[in-house]
Parts: C-alpha cells; structure tokens; sequence
C-alpha cells in the first residue's frame, strides 16, 4: 500500500517539476539571468569613478603640457573643434575606459595620514603622468590622476582629485586609458580630417602602447614581445629566463635590430587611399590572400589592436594594403613589407 502511494505522488509530481523546468529555460533563455538571484544579486560598481560611464558627456586626457578633449555626440564621440565622429576603435576604447574607471576596485589605498608631500612625487603623481578630466551634462567633474606603476609593475598608483589618498589600481585599467590619450593625440595632431587620420598615419595608435606583435607570412607565424623594460624580443629562442622567475629578458643585441624594424610603423605612411574593397575585388588586390599579416597588440591585452595585411603590388614601388577593422583598401610603400620580411630573416624566422 506504502509503496503504492510513493508510486502515486510521483507521478503526480513529475510532470509539475518538468513544467517548473521549463519555465526556467524560458526565463533564462529570455532574460539571459536565472530567475530566483532577479532580484537577490545587485551589481555595485566598485570603481574610483562613482559616476556612471554613459553619464559622461566630456572627457579631456592630458600627458605633460599636451592635451585632447573628445565629446559625447549622438552617433558618437568626437575630438573637440571636429564635428566627425572618431573612428570606432578608438571610441571602444574610451567606452572601455569609463567602464573601468567605473567597475574595479582598487587593490589597496594609502590614507592620508600615511602619506607627504615628498611621496605624491615618488608615486608619480607630483606632476600626474596622466590626468583624466570627466565632466557631465549637469556640471558634475571627476578628475583621475594617474602616476606611475607600483615596484611590482602590477599597479598604477591613482589619486582622485579633491581627495589625499592614494590609491593602487591594476596596471591594465590605466593602460586603457594611455592608449585612449595616444590614439586621441594621433588624430588631434593629424588636423582637419579625422576620417582620413591626416592623409597619412597608416597606425591608429603609436608603437609606445604596442607590446607584442605578430607577423603571419610564408605559412609562418613569428611574434615579438616586450620584455618588463620595454625591449623587444622574439618569443621563441631568442630571450633568456631570468633566476627565479618566468619574465622574459630581451638580448641586447636582438632588441636593437628588432626595434629598429618595428619603430618605423609608428610613422609608416599611407602613400594613396583606394577606398573599400568588395569581395569581389579583394583578389584583384592580393587581400583574399594576403601576403603578409601584422599584428599588433596592447599591454595586458589578447586581442590585437590593429591587423594589418599586405596584398599585391600596386605597381613598381607600392603595395596593397587594409586596416581589417575598417576595410579601406590603401597601398604603402614597397620598403614597409621589405623591412619586416627582413627582420624576419635577421632574427631566423623567415622562409
């Protein structure tokens, strides 16, 4: 009879506990959040910025006496006295920025009572390296001091203006916010035209805020990197593990000769603009297959700032070339491809 009735309830419960199932499904498939942590799991932002990122509608980013300033439009943000909207990667990362600034939670702070007059110096902050001034449509502005990186390298030490203390914040939220200054600087300095960088940066960011960079050619890939110093080195075979730890050591001799291939990117020069290319035309240009493939990525980061790729010649002295995050369709001078093909071979990596 017990066994009965056991038999009895479940049956009677299991069509109620798959209807209790899918209805979750449906939940999480419709709101992307499990129903019952709705409205028990709250998100607070833990940032230094306690202003939300899209209540900013002004940002200026200084370095030293030079300084940009981009404002919040409706298709976008643009580089004040330009009326075109940036480009979009630099506009992700501004986003990015504000969201950091916004959501991580320093690591440690100094009190005031802790610090001196002589220690803002020493952490960089006496002058800031780099100052972040955030303004909103009501008037309300946050400025963002940063200095320089903790003796582990790990952290920038941070002060908020208006306030003594001194806080320690992870190096990659202010690596965000040095490229957003150099890239922003690139076009400010570039004049006019943001659209056309100048007519002729073909880099929307320099080589200072590149630390790894990738070159994809005859079916081979070779990367480069920075060692903690900021020297260059290959990745495979030709670096050296310092004592007791897994960083990297760049060789003296391999540094010069990698740097002295790679630095003229920062001012590598767009010899004609093409315009956008359909699939169509890609072959005619060598870009469906393209020749040779660069890739650059920022500190702290494993997603390439800029892909580069080379095509077919254009004509006795220039190259096909594209930026993949917009497509255009440019051709550079013949010596660009030349001088990292080169290096490849100066360093045993090229066919």
């Amino acid at each position: 009879m017990r066994e009965a009735f056991i038999s009895a309830a479940v049956r009677w419960r299991t069509p109620l506990v798959a209807l209790f199932l899918l209805a979750v499904l449906v939940a999480l498939a419709t709101t992307g959040q499990w129903p019952e942590l709705r409205s028990k799991v709250r998100f607070t932002p833990r940032g230094l910025l306690a202003i939300p990122p899209s209540e900013i509608q002004r940002v200026e980013v200084r370095s030293g006496s030079y300084g940009v300033a981009l404002h919040r439009q409706p298709n976008g943000w643009s580089i004040d006295g330009l009326d075109e909207p940036v480009p979009a990667d630099l506009s992700s990362h501004l986003d990015t920025a504000l969201r950091l600034a916004n959501v991580s939670e320093p690591v440690r702070q100094i009190p005031a009572s802790e610090l001196t007059t002589d220690r803002f110096a020493e952490f960089g902050l006496d002058p800031p390296a780099n100052v972040m001034v955030l303004e909103t449509h009501a008037g309300v502005t946050a400025i963002l001091n940063f200095g320089t990186l903790n003796p582990a390298g790990m952290s920038h030490y941070v002060r908020l203006g208006g306030t003594p203390t001194v806080y320690l914040l992870s190096r990659h939220v202010g690596e965000e916010w040095r490229l957003v200054f150099d890239m922003a600087r690139r076009l400010d300095q570039a004049g006019s035209s943001v659209t056309n960088r100048g007519t002729s940066l073909l880099l929307p960011v320099s080589m200072a805020q590149v630390w790894a960079v990738e070159i994809v050619f005859a079916g081979k890939l070779t990367r480069f990197e920075r060692d903690k110093a900021g020297n260059w080195f290959r990745h495979v075979g030709q670096h050296i593990h310092g004592a007791g730890s897994d960083s990297h050591i760049a060789d003296p001799a391999q540094a010069r000769v990698i740097d002295a291939a790679l630095r003229p990117l920062d001012a590598s020069a767009v010899e004609k603009r093409v315009g956008p290319a359909d699939s169509m035309r890609l072959a005619q240009y060598g870009l469906n297959l393209p020749t040779l493939i660069v890739l650059l990525y920022a500190r702290d980061s494993s997603a390439p700032l800029v892909r580069l790729e080379f095509g077919a010649m254009a004509d006795d002295l220039d190259r096909y070339a594209r930026l993949a995050s917009d497509g255009g369709v440019v051709t550079v001078a013949e010596f660009e491809v030349r001088r990292l093909t080169e290096l490849l071979k100066a360093v045993g990596a090229g066919s």
